[in-house]
This record gives structure tokens, C-alpha cells and sequence, in this order.
């Protein structure tokens, strides 16, 4: 096993609803390893978005403690997780969320131009596969092109974990496994760490390992001792 990137111990989060507090965690405990691949499980509702949203630096903990490596996110300040999120982490979301009047190719060099040790963004459309479509607007793309452009830009940054909230959720089977093989093979190429948010357990098979939310705790975590290839996952 590698070293702890991410050590989260009690992290709760409440949310005040009227005047009713809501817990979306109450008390999560979680290691994340370098160069892992994991897939966080749930149903709605179970506390999965809230998670990553807190371990990405775009929420805070109400309560608890977060680490990334050394860095103490749980102390840090607006501009201190701004350059968190800006150094150290990568996002992929269901939907794409690129800038429609940008081609493919000035998407990604939206994140090339924050970062610090950027890769190349035009090697990264090479990477997955769209070296052809560069000069290409989202609405020239089709739902798993744009997907494969949304992952150019996270990895543009070269951070070190990748962090993704349902990224096949809107794709057909065969796009959403292309989609799969590419973070699996950025994890083994570059040695992300990478966090799969999902409702579907089939996707969980090709994990390294699996962690179950329910209603706000983690109730377990299992390891795959011989994950499945991505082009075998099934829904």
C-alpha cells in the first residue's frame, strides 16, 4: 500500500434547513493511498457529493478533521483552499461544464494557465483520443467527446488526486467504459489517485477499493483483491 494522500477522521456536516439541522455526514473516517482508484458507493442521499465537495476543498467540515498528506484543509482559509483545489486537485463532474464559446483545446488551457507543473493540453486531447477534434466547440462534440475533454482539463493541471462525481451517469454503456478506461489508465500512467463518486455497484468491480456511504456514515470498505477490467463493467 502507498502513502495516505487524503486522512479524514470524524468529518461531519450539517446543514441548517429552517430551523432543523440536517446532518449530511456524521462522522466519516476514510484513508484515501497514492495511485489508488476507488469507487465511493451510495444511494442518494447517503452523503457521497458532500464527501468529495469537503475532500476537494469546495465545502468545509463542520466538524472533523481532513489531511491532504501534510496539509491541514480542515484549518485552511478561502485563499489558502483555493490554491488546494487550483495545486492539488483535479474534477470531473456528470456534466461537462466546458465554456461553450472555447474549442476543445482553449478548455483545456483554461487549466494549463492556473497551474503551476501543467502537462501539455494538446498531448492530453492525443491521450484520450481527440487530437483530431482540438479546434472543435462543445457543441460540435458529442456527450462522450465533451466528457473526454472535461478529463483533458482535470488532468491539465497534473494534480494529484482526481476527484469524480458520476462521470458516466449521462452516457451510453459503451462511451461511459471508454470513459473508465481512461481514468483507470491515467491512474496507472501518471499515478493519480482517483475517486469515483456512483450509484452503480457494477462500476465498483474495477476499484481497487470500495467505500459504502449510508445515511452520512461510512458503513464499510472492502478491497477487490482482482478488479475487473473497465471494458467488463456492465448497467
Amino acid at each position: 500500500m502507498d502513502k495516505p494522500l487524503i486522512t479524514a477522521t470524524g468529518l461531519k456536516k450539517r446543514y441548517r434547513m429552517g430551523e432543523v439541522d440536517v446532518y449530511a455526514l456524521k462522522g466519516v473516517d476514510l484513508t484515501l493511498y497514492e495511485r489508488e482508484l476507488v469507487v465511493v458507493l451510495g444511494e442518494s442521499g447517503s452523503g457521497k457529493t458532500t464527501l468529495v465537495n469537503l475532500v476537494g476543498g469546495m465545502d468545509n467540515a463542520t466538524e472533523g478533521e481532513l489531511f491532504f498528506a501534510d496539509l491541514a484543509v480542515h484549518r485552511c482559509g478561502e485563499a489558502e483552499l483555493t490554491e488546494y483545489r487550483r495545486d492539488h486537485v483535479g474534477f470531473i463532474f456528470q456534466f461537462y461544464n466546458l465554456m461553450p464559446n472555447l474549442t476543445a483545446i482553449e478548455n483545456v488551457n483554461l487549466a494549463v494557465q492556473i497551474a503551476g507543473d501543467p502537462l501539455d493540453a494538446r498531448e492530453l486531447l492525443v491521450q484520450v483520443g481527440l487530437a483530431d477534434r482540438a479546434d472543435h466547440f462543445p457543441s460540435q462534440l458529442s456527450g462522450g467527446e465533451q466528457q473526454r475533454v472535461a478529463i483533458a482539463r482535470a488532468l491539465a493541471k497534473n494534480p494529484r488526486l482526481l476527484l469524480c462525481d458520476e462521470p458516466t451517469g449521462a452516457l451510453d454503456l459503451p462511451t461511459g467504459r471508454h470513459i473508465l478506461a481512461l481514468l483507470r489508465r491515467f491512474r496507472d500512467e501518471y499515478g493519480k489517485t482517483v475517486v469515483l463518486i456512483t450509484h452503480n455497484e457494477n462500476i465498483s468491480r474495477m476499484a481497487d477499493r470500495v467505500v459504502y456511504l449510508k445515511d452520512g456514515v461510512v458503513e464499510w470498505v472492502r478491497e477487490n483483491e482482482s478488479p475487473i477490467e473497465p471494458e467488463e463493467v456492465d448497467w
